[in-house]
């Protein structure tokens, strides 16, 4: 995330502590997948959109710019993003992408805490 997504969701986000969890947060920028569920089976849809829109655009451009990087320089990203990449369209990739910066936005600032970046990733 850089200085421009910080900026936007300082701008556009409410506080924080209004969210009980970070996936509360995800939701409500539209970046989790409608529920079509029924009968205890499980349907998983399109991603809802139907929150902040600045937001949203900032973060999935941001996963989006992460994962162009990747490829360009021919290195493979984080194992479940490598996944993703292998299995899915790259913007299904993105949007998880943009989902996992979401919450982790949501935690370090609920926590207070700065980014610790994940040692497996970089092993």
């Amino acid at each position: 995330m850089g200085p421009i997504a910080a900026m936007v969701i300082e701008a556009f986000a409410p506080d924080m502590t209004h969210f009980e969890k970070g996936r509360d947060f995800a939701a409500w920028l539209g970046l989790v997948p409608k529920q079509n569920s029924s009968g205890g089976k499980i349907r998983l849809g399109q991603t809802s959109k139907m929150g902040q829109r600045d937001i949203r655009r900032a973060l999935i451009t941001g996963a989006m710019s992460r994962i162009t990087g990747h490829a360009r320089q021919s290195s493979s990203a984080a194992p479940w993003l490598q996944d993703k990449l292998d299995s899915k369209p790259k913007m299904v990739a993105a949007i998880a992408l943009a989902n996992k910066i979401a919450r982790q936005i949501w935690a370090m600032i609920t926590k207070e805490e700065n980014y610790q970046p994940d040692q497996t990733a970089a092993a």
